[in-house]
């Protein structure tokens, strides 16, 4: 069976979780999985109004920007380490995912301050839209999903697969660059080819979570254990955040043009 391009939703864990599970106990359920979603984004949300607030980026150049880059580097390096952890052991997810989505709440509310202090004239707005077309997208994905408008077929999931791993590669060819003080050409750039670039991701970014939805959708109906909705909520959260960060790239290079 395909691999879904989310490493979380690995067909090697969902086998596993369906080998611990028991016909007619404990199992899986959409409705949960909904549930344990909105709880984990609740958290994010939670979790980034203290470095927004110990920012205050309403202030604009006067904000505390001392405190935007340890939340930023503290979160994401400790969320990426659980992330591995709960890559390899989902059962702990039932734990994990919650600690997993506050630490991500610091790094993304460190961002995203950041991000409003900075633009706070050119787009006081941008972090609400933001969100908004982020939630937007994830509600579209959704209906066009359950509507059948969308269907992961084997070669809609290998085309997304593909550009992800193009995607992850450009991005640590970046990385690599930029330590060695150069920077990948248009990548960053607010002209047409950067928009036109940043566009392309966020797409990719959207249809990943069809294929998130296919898999989750594959795994309640194979009978997988109770633990698994926590694990699927990680797995989307993973998806929206990267969908947010991808969306507030592009709105801030549209703003930069203008």
């Amino acid at each position: 069976m395909f691999r879904s391009s989310n490493p979380v939703l690995n067909q090697d864990h969902i086998n596993e979780a369906i080998g611990h599970s028991y016909a007619g106990t404990n199992t899986m359920t959409l409705q949960g999985t909904a549930i344990k979603t909105s709880f984990l984004v609740a958290l994010v949300g939670i979790a980034g109004a203290v470095p927004w607030t110990l920012i205050d980026p309403m202030e604009g150049e006067a904000a505390n920007m001392q405190y935007a880059f340890p939340f930023m580097i503290g979160g994401m390096i400790s969320s990426f380490i659980l992330g591995i952890f709960i890559y390899f052991s989902p059962r702990q997810s039932t734990w994990a995912a919650p600690l997993y989505a506050i630490l991500e709440g610091l790094f993304v509310g460190a961002v995203s301050a950041w991000v409003q202090a900075a633009y706070l004239t050119a787009a006081p707005g941008i972090i609400f839209q933001a969100v908004c077309l982020t939630f937007g997208t994830l509600f579209a994905m959704m209906t066009a999903y359950n509507t059948g408008l969308i269907k992961a077929t084997e070669k809609f999931k290998t085309g997304v697969f593909a550009a992800t791993g193009a995607i992850c590669l450009v991005y640590l060819i970046s990385f690599v660059m930029r330590m060695f003080g150069s920077e990948m050409p248009f990548l960053h750039d607010s002209g047409v080819i950067g928009i036109g670039i940043s566009v392309v991701i966020v797409v990719v970014a959207a249809l990943f979570l069809i294929i998130d939805f296919d898999m989750i959708e594959q795994n309640i109906k194979a009978g997988a254990p109770k633990y698994m909705e926590w694990y699927g909520a990680y797995a989307l959260l993973v998806t929206l955040v990267w969908l947010y960060l991808e969306i507030l790239r592009l709105l801030m290079k549209l703003s930069d043009r203008d």
